[in-house]
């Protein structure tokens, strides 16, 4: 939360003309107390200084040691304070999402959403916060998933999610990928705010409701075993029972595959070494 703060100050002048010609002369101070002020010191409990500046009397009161003086009506020292509060902007890429709309935290809540989606069209959304083109075209983006309550929109952000994004080859943003149930990936394309027409129609291509018998597919295999090397999904990973077989050979060949590439890179150490001893 931003602030600013405004002060302003007033003084007050003396009253009296300290100048009475227009010559400039040299100017000498001297101190004295009178009788009178020294009356005045013992009732106000403070002492008055009296200058003489350019043959004129100046009248000083010392406010050292007095706690209980009170000012002249004329001599006043305020200082006003005005703060105005700003509030912190909503970041454009959650403004105006709808119910349909869901933010994608990791590579196991991908996976997970598009295995539960059943026949229902899923689009997912690649895009990031330093991306012109994603926030033009965000707003026509939650226009057409308001428009279309039964698909279900993904948000991925790729600077989040980077590594994940990296392993399902995105690199073009903004991008999306279409699913539905067993038939998996329907088409996948990059536009923006001006090629919009890509999009609308992909959705009226592949919007309508229709029975897609078998279980979701959701992600291809090589990109299920590209996201298992990265670490991005566990072997613990929960899906259904009906691709639990298909994921287990997945985990058994990625392991495989790892274990073949660091045997790789212990090869290429080994040989490196041999070679600066020569």
């Amino acid at each position: 939360m931003a602030c600013s703060l405004k002060c302003g100050s007033y003084l007050s002048l003396f009253n009296e003309t300290m100048l009475g010609s227009n010559s400039i002369k040299a100017g000498g101070f001297s101190t004295s107390l009178s009788s009178s002020e020294s009356k005045d010191l013992t009732s106000k409990r403070f002492p008055v200084l009296s200058i003489d500046f350019l043959g004129k009397p100046l009248v000083v009161q010392d406010q050292k040691g007095s706690r209980n003086w009170r000012r002249k009506p004329g001599n006043r020292f305020s200082v006003q304070a005005e703060t105005t509060c700003v509030a912190k902007g909503v970041r454009w890429w959650e403004k105006n999402l709808r119910p349909n709309m869901v933010k994608i935290r990791s590579a196991e809540e991908l996976v997970g959403s598009l295995q539960n989606a059943g026949d229902r069209l899923v689009i997912i959304d690649f895009y990031s916060p330093g991306c012109g083109g994603c926030k033009a075209l965000q707003p026509k983006i939650c226009q057409l998933a308001e428009q279309n309550p039964n698909a279900i929109f993904l948000e991925v952000n790729y600077e989040e999610l980077n590594n994940m994004c990296q392993c399902l080859n995105i690199h073009v943003l903004p991008f999306f990928r279409f699913y539905r149930g067993a038939e998996g990936r329907l088409c996948s394309f990059s536009c923006t705010n001006a090629t919009i027409k890509k999009f609308k129609d992909a959705l009226a291509k592949h919007g309508a409701d229709r029975c897609s018998p078998g279980p979701a597919k959701g992600l291809d295999e090589s990109e299920l075993m590209k996201l298992s090397i990265a670490g991005e999904l566990s072997t613990n990973l929960q899906l259904r029972s009906t691709n639990k077989e298909r994921m287990e050979d997945l985990l058994t060949r990625s392991m495989e595959l790892s274990g073949i590439l660091n045997k790789a890179d212990g090869n290429k150490m080994k040989l490196e070494k041999e070679a600066a001893l020569l």
